[in-house]
């Protein structure tokens, strides 16, 4: 990637307006551009790959560079991660600069303390030491610094995975199954797929691979109640209701009138009959009260920190805190147990985030059996492997980016006694 001089003003802008990091950087990035609206197409392709590429390698850029400026920051990403020479820069610099950028050429990451190796702040390496080591925490922050790839779900009750597959390689897409989800496809590149007729049709999602494999845990059947107590924009949900063949019934539950309305134009292009969004006030919300004990199939994927996603989301890193991650514990241990209310005799529940952290993770589910007696907890292993799908994590359900080229996933899955 080579910026035009114009993309390189604006991308200093950008950095400038965004690395404060007050809201999520996608969302500033979004303001940004319509605050900008001279800004065309590849414009914004190029600024937001910078911004992105920035917020991932920052602590190393902060280390090469004695003013942490918006300009410094990028001139030093676009000479290490980028490739450019200084002659290729030779029209955005000065002398010093060019003497700085000389100098920072030689420095090699792998000098570096493993904190910037790995691209951790301090208070998250040492949560990850009490369970991984060091090779691993290196393994792991590498491959959270690649951009995650694009990967979609095939809606099967519009189209099998084969025949999409063949239609988006005619296209010059370049296009292969998921390795674990068999409805999955991932994308080389990023090709504006939300313009594709296949996703105006709705034959096609965009689903990370991970999150598919919640859906094949959950397994819900055709005639079921199931209820998606955390939907977000419903992509599960959606999901589920495929499984499912449209027939049963899906509540997709959340607190945010907004995610779920974001989920109406995808469930009128799903072709779902069986799915139900309703908007609830909190996890013990009257609707939801009505239910207990009636339910097949819940999944909750709670509100997490989100560190599994730092491919897509690097500012997460500075965004949470030890602080914030106690504050979701606890939500996590309230909605989760709010949840289990639902679940009939025999009915399972899976419990799910995208965190990489135990106290996120199997603490909240080994608290909650602890205290529950009516619950026990499945092998995820074998309830995939019934599913013919060749993914052993052990008991729990646990993606890396760094073994399976996923989002960084967890989930339990527990069934309630008859």
């Amino acid at each position: 990637m080579r910026p035009t001089l114009t993309q390189f003003d604006m991308a200093t802008i950008a950095i400038r307006t965004i690395l404060p990091l007050k809201s999520p950087a996608d969302v500033l990035l979004r303001q940004f551009f319509r605050d900008h609206p001279a800004a065309g197409q590849n414009d914004r392709a190029v600024i937001a790959e910078i911004v992105f590429g920035i917020l991932r390698h920052r602590f190393f850029l902060e280390c090469l560079t004695e003013k942490t400026t918006p300009r410094a920051l990028l001139l030093a990403y676009l000479v290490k991660f980028e490739g450019m020479n200084l002659r290729e820069l030779t029209t955005f610099i000065n002398e010093s600069e060019a003497k700085w950028l000389a100098h920072i050429k030689a420095v090699t990451l792998a000098s570096q303390p493993l904190a910037i190796q790995a691209e951790f702040p301090q208070w998250f390496m040492e949560k990850l030491q009490k369970f991984l080591s060091d090779a691993e925490i290196l393994r792991l922050g590498q491959a959270l610094q690649q951009p995650a790839p694009l990967d979609l779900r095939v809606n099967t009750l519009l189209a099998k995975r084969d025949e999409i597959l063949t239609l988006l390689n005619q296209k010059s897409i370049d296009a292969h199954a998921t390795p674990y989800s068999p409805i999955g496809i991932r994308l080389t590149g990023k090709p504006a797929i939300n313009k594709d007729p296949l996703f105006l049709s709705g034959k096609i999602e965009v689903q990370d691979e991970g999150s598919q494999i919640l859906g094949y845990l959950l397994a819900p059947r055709r005639s079921e109640m199931v209820v998606d107590f955390c939907a977000g924009a419903g992509g599960k949900a959606l999901m589920l209701g495929a499984l499912m063949h449209s027939q049963g019934r899906i509540y997709a539950f959340d607190i945010s009138e907004k995610r779920l309305n974001n989920l109406k134009p995808r469930l009128k292009r799903s072709g779902l009959s069986n799915l139900h969004p309703h908007r609830i006030n909190n996890e013990n919300d009257a609707r939801i009260k009505r239910l207990y004990g009636k339910i097949d199939r819940v999944l909750v994927d709670v509100p997490c920190s989100g560190l599994g996603t730092l491919r897509r989301n690097p500012d997460l890193k500075w965004r949470q805190t030890p602080q914030s991650i106690e504050e979701l514990k606890h939500k996590q241990a309230d909605i989760l147990s709010s949840a289990a209310n639902l679940v009939k005799p025999g009915g399972r529940l899976v419990y799910a985030t995208c965190s990489l952290l135990p106290e996120e993770n199997q603490e909240i589910i080994e608290c909650f059996l602890s205290g529950n007696t009516l619950f026990t907890r499945l092998n995820c292993a074998n309830l995939l492997a019934q599913q013919k799908i060749p993914l052993d994590t052990g008991e729990y359900l646990q993606l890396s980016p760094a073994l399976h080229q996923t989002d960084g996933f967890f989930a339990a899955a527990l069934e309630r006694k008859k």
